[in-house]
């Protein structure tokens, strides 16, 4: 009778009902039962979701990734305990090849400072940079209510005539190939190292990407590296 009355409700909402009406037995032995008498609430189908082609680049600065990591704070000893340090990243998309610098902190003006070092030392020009929407690149999801008033750092995109690209709030995957690089990173860089100042982190971060990032032979470019 109380299915009869309650036909859609879900498992536990059903069984909390009944236990309110004197019901005893666990929620898995109601499970059973509803099993075997053919009584389980039908569920709607989800709609499968369908990942759009990936759009695959053909030549260097095409598009690049740029991401902000933190820095894991058991990382930091001595002076440098308690303190916040990041990894701006950016990834070209066709030949993998990367750039990394060590910042005190992720600000609309870091990520300019980074993005001028960045095309100084890319050897391609570059057409398109592809971020998230943190506050460090855009205002679009400010606290504030959002803005379409260009950031310094969407400033400087446009003095160098480079295009920006945001990607779908709340989807790192579509900033896959930097995001997997940080996960690298936590595997290779992070848990082994320890850092004593901002200038030591910096440091063993440059001479980690040159060493072990861009002379790293990879898979996707037939075993071949970076550079």
């Amino acid at each position: 009778d109380m299915r009869r009355r309650n036909p859609d409700s879900v498992l536990v909402v059903f069984w909390v009902k009944l236990m309110k009406r004197g019901y005893s037995r666990s929620i898995t032995g109601l499970y059973r039962f509803l099993r075997r008498q053919g009584m389980m609430a039908v569920k709607p189908q989800n709609s499968k979701y369908i990942p759009k082609p990936y759009e695959q680049m053909t030549y260097p600065g095409q598009r690049i990734q740029v991401d902000v990591k933190f820095v894991p704070s058991a990382c930091l000893v001595n002076e440098a305990k308690g303190q916040r340090f990041y990894q701006y990243t950016a990834i070209d998309e066709y030949s993998r090849w990367r750039f990394v610098e060590a910042f005190e902190e992720h600000s609309s003006y870091s990520s300019a400072l980074f993005l001028e070092h960045l095309i100084r030392a890319f050897p391609c020009p570059i057409e398109c940079v592809q971020t998230d929407n943190g506050q460090e690149f855009t205002k679009r999801f400010s606290s504030y209510g959002g803005s379409d008033k260009p950031t310094i750092f969407q400033a400087r995109l446009r003095e160098h005539g480079i295009r920006h690209k945001l990607i779908r709030p709340f989807t790192p995957r579509h900033n896959g190939k930097v995001e997997r690089s940080h996960r690298k990173d936590n595997e290779r860089f992070y848990a082994t190292h320890s850092f004593y100042s901002f200038e030591d982190f910096s440091k063993q971060l440059k001479v980690y990407n040159r060493r072990d990032y861009n002379n790293f032979p990879m898979r996707p470019l037939g075993w071949k590296s970076p550079n």
